[in-house]
């Protein structure tokens, strides 16, 4: 017999994250005494080491904090190099851009898009100054100390898991591109041509090394010091553009997390770069419905809707807000959620950006014993990013760039000194002011979906974190196509409300492979003191509390 996963239950404090050392690294700091910030910038700085496939150094970071009376938001994603231009792109790829990737789903994918590999891709590595400027505002341990484990896993090797061993897996199983910028690819992360098996020890000293010279100087060395001249070297020998001025003039930026209502309860996303508008726009929608008193073919079907216009919106109007206005006061109005809501028919949709009024990545979460709760997530994009990896140095750079558009009228065009339309969200939910807890799930166009289920399997089914992480989800890609996980047709409720589905004109199939919908990890705050946390172990997640 089958037994459901239990949720942890901690008096204290705790970790969750998606790979066991990690969240290990990051119990270790709570238990000497370290904040929830401390303890999350430990396992996000492991998970470089551990999970190298979904996320690393050369990466990106958001976080929203609750810092005991109020949520505050960073973003340290990285933008473009100052020589980048649509002009050059198209020239380096024929005129018509790269074949469209997926990544960001098809919606957002129409039509030329940026290349996915090599350099053109590459966004300045914001991970490493995110780290720092977390620690400088709300950490209490010093930062070095927050490096000890990831270094030591990486000089001394540690055995791969087994999730993370499918990942690397898969991610080589296609020959990889070919050029001088890719060679130190292989001798890093392809020893002998393959992945690491489940068990075999991995080692990247080359990387202990980095984390070193990051941890010594404050990230000041990634960004104006020995590792900022070698990699603007190794870009201006390998046809790279990013220069040392590029990587001088990163800054993270902090932010006000914005928020839509859901059943009596704020849901908190981080403001655009990032695509946690559409998981907004999407619940405003459905807010205005008693989802929990429907069938489940109708929920299924407004969920499915009203993402199809969240994301249509994300898509239209998401990009660098200090480049462009972004309409996002005016896209939260309750207004236009009544008007959008409107559109929802009883069948399948294939919707358009609306009008407003103008005015391979890694999920965490940890919380302390005084209340301090942070939600972060960081990622390289695609398995192992651009596979640029600066000799000597053990790292991949990110290919974030991907998120940009050709379209030269649309907001998120590339361009020079700009940051792409990300997809990595940490979610944050209160009630009135007071805090629920973090949350998150990860794979790309399947986040903000992943955030609209967990949430409404949370307030409107009732469910505890990790029922609500391992209730069935849907993915939709495009047009009219819905993908299922399994466990939604093991039962005749479910298999009738696929068939129902169909009738509407949703073109439902089931998944064999479940990657595509996800994983991720919550933490809410007890009544009476303490937390409940939920963690899926898709790539072999670890939860632990004390």
């Amino acid at each position: 017999m089958a037994y459901p996963r239990q949720p942890l239950f901690a008096p204290h404090g705790a970790v969750a994250t998606s790979q066991p050392l990690a969240a290990a690294a990051g119990l270790a700091v709570l238990r000497r005494g370290g904040n929830a910030v401390d303890a999350a910038l430990a396992t996000a700085i492991t998970l470089t080491v551990v999970q190298p496939p979904s996320n690393d150094i050369g990466g990106d970071l958001f976080a929203i904090v609750w810092d005991g009376e109020r949520l505050h938001g960073l973003n340290a994603s990285g933008r473009s190099p100052a020589a980048l231009t649509r002009e050059l792109v198209l020239a380096a790829t024929g005129g018509s851009g790269a074949a469209p990737v997926d990544a960001l789903g098809g919606a957002q994918r129409a039509g030329p898009a940026m290349p996915a590999r090599g350099w053109l891709p590459v966004t300045v590595p914001g991970a490493p100054a995110g780290w720092r400027d977390l620690h400088d505002r709300f950490g209490s341990l010093p930062f070095a100390d927050l490096f000890a484990d990831a270094i030591g896993y990486a000089e001394h090797g540690h055995p791969v898991s087994p999730g993370v061993s499918g990942i690397w897996s898969r991610a080589l199983a296609a020959p990889g591109p070919t050029g001088a910028e890719f060679a130190e690819f292989d001798r890093v992360f392809a020893p002998g041509g393959r992945a690491p098996r489940a068990g075999e020890r991995w080692r990247n000293p080359d990387a202990a090394r980095t984390l070193r010279l990051i941890a010594d100087t404050g990230a000041e060395d990634f960004y104006r010091g020995g590792i900022a001249e070698a990699l603007a070297a190794h870009a201006a020998r390998t046809g790279g553009l990013i220069t040392g001025d590029d990587l001088a003039r990163h800054a993270s930026t902090w932010v006000t997390p914005v928020s839509a209502r859901y059943r009596g309860h704020e849901v908190w996303e981080l403001p655009p770069n990032g695509q946690g508008l559409a998981a907004l726009l999407a619940l405003h929608i459905l807010d205005g419905a008693d989802l929990a008193g429907l069938p489940l073919a109708e929920r299924l079907h407004r969920q499915i809707e009203a993402m199809k216009l969240g994301f249509a919106d994300a898509h239209a109007h998401v990009a660098d807000p200090e480049r462009v206005p972004v309409p996002t006061e005016a896209l939260l109005s309750p207004a236009y959620a009544a008007a959008r809501r409107a559109l929802i028919s009883e069948r399948a949709g294939e919707p358009t950006a609306g009008d407003p009024e103008r005015g391979g990545t890694v999920y965490l979460c940890t919380a302390d014993a005084g209340g301090m709760m942070v939600s972060l997530i960081q990622s390289t994009y695609l398995a192992f990013g651009s596979r640029v990896v600066l000799p000597g140095h053990g790292f991949a750079l990110q290919n974030r760039g991907l998120g940009f558009r050709l379209d030269p009228a649309h907001p998120n065009v590339v361009g020079p000194a700009k940051r792409p339309y990300h997809t990595i969200i940490p979610g944050f939910l209160t009630r009135d002011g007071r805090p629920v807890g973090p949350f998150g799930v990860m794979g790309g166009h399947m986040q903000p979906q992943g955030h609209v289920q967990l949430v409404s399997a949370t307030l409107d089914g009732g469910l505890d974190p990790q029922a609500a992480l391992d209730a069935p989800r849907w993915y939709w890609h495009a047009g009219r196509s819905v993908l299922v996980e399994s466990e939604l047709v093991a039962t005749a409720e479910g298999r009738a409300a696929v068939d129902e589905l169909r009738a509407r004109g949703h073109e439902i199939a089931v998944a064999e492979e479940t990657g595509v919908f996800g994983h991720g990890q919550a933490i809410w705050r007890l009544p009476d003191g303490g937390y409940v946390v939920g963690s899926e172990p898709r790539v072999g997640g670890g939860m632990l509390g004390w």
